[in-house]
């Protein structure tokens, strides 16, 4: 007869990131994992297709001591190991592992900094492809209302602040990029390039409200092979307070609309700085969701801040 062995609970959160309200923004479960947790890739996706989530996000606690050796994973020099956690970072869905995901790290901070595991205002996060910081900011200044699409003043509550390296654009082979008119819904298509890191294929069209009214046919947006998706934007409405609306498709990954993608706007935000001319934006994505997204870009040093609030809607143990 076989002896269950109990096993130890590996805390976890849903959280929807990039907007302050449950049911809204984009979805991310988080998983703590503890040292001995080792768990291999096959685990991991499993357990990212078991919460079904557009993202799941795995963390593990990095503990340095003054003896570590300079062949250690990342370079120390770019935090002070002394006051400022750091955790190993990695992301899923429920088809593969992606490179970096913004709202999953954006919805980690928000579990971390509310759960009290660590008691500072930064993390470092130490994913595939870079050292990510997140901030946590008191909400004394002025933020962007989802209710009435004015600012408001919510000093009770934080906002998380995201440090994320700035993409490239390129030029795409007009032979690469696929036909796409039942998605694009009657738009005008005004200039396709696409990112030199990821792949992915941002179309610019005539207008932040044919953002909007896309009809994605994800079977005409599989043809894009380049990256993790395709992403539409356009220049907002005069008077609607934001700057410009896009929308990103990742059939080929598993997510058929990603609600709000804080990575995209690594791409978009040096991308409409060249055209409004400026570095600070409000940006919305226009998936059913929505979710709006405070940037700040530092094009001397190719980072983006990204700004938004995020809200737990559920904690629990797996015990898988």
């Amino acid at each position: 007869m076989e002896i269950a062995v109990a096993k130890r609970p590996i805390k976890y959160a849903v959280v929807d990131a990039f907007t302050d309200r449950p049911l809204k923004g984009n979805p991310a479960a988080i998983c703590l994992l503890e040292g001995e947790d080792k768990k291999d890739d096959e685990w991991l996706l499993g357990v990212a297709r078991e919460f079904n989530a557009p993202i799941t996000c795995y963390l593990t606690r990095v503990v340095y001591h003054e003896s570590d050796s300079d062949d250690d994973y990342c370079d120390k020099s770019k935090y002070d190991k002394k006051y400022n956690p750091v955790f190993n970072i990695r992301w899923f869905t429920t088809v593969a592992e992606v490179d970096i995901c913004g709202h999953a790290t954006m919805a980690a901070a928000k579990f971390l900094f509310t759960s009290g595991l660590v008691k500072s205002n930064l993390i470092e996060f130490i994913g595939l492809s870079d050292i990510l910081d997140g901030s946590k900011i008191l909400s004394n200044g002025s933020i962007y209302s989802e209710d009435d699409n004015r600012c408001r003043r919510d000093p009770a509550d934080f906002i998380i602040e995201l440090d994320f390296p700035t993409t490239t654009l390129v030029e795409c082979d007009p032979l690469e990029i696929p036909s796409v008119p039942q998605t694009l819904n009657g738009a005008s298509v005004l200039n396709i390039k696409k990112t030199a890191s990821f792949g992915d294929l941002i179309i610019e069209v005539s207008s932040g409200q044919n953002v909007i009214d896309l009809k994605p046919n994800y079977e005409e947006l599989k043809g894009w092979k380049g990256g993790r998706g395709v992403v539409f934007t356009g220049k907002a409405p005069h008077g609607s307070g934001l700057d410009f609306i896009s929308r990103l498709f990742s059939p080929n990954l598993g997510v058929n609309e990603d609600a709000v993608c804080g990575s995209a706007h690594c791409a978009l935000a040096p991308y409409w700085s060249k055209k409004l001319g400026k570095s600070y934006f409000l940006a919305y994505m226009a998936s059913p969701r929505g979710g709006v997204l405070d940037l700040h870009l530092d094009m001397e040093n190719q980072r983006l801040k990204i700004r938004g609030k995020a809200f737990i809607v559920m904690e629990g143990a797996l015990f898988a």
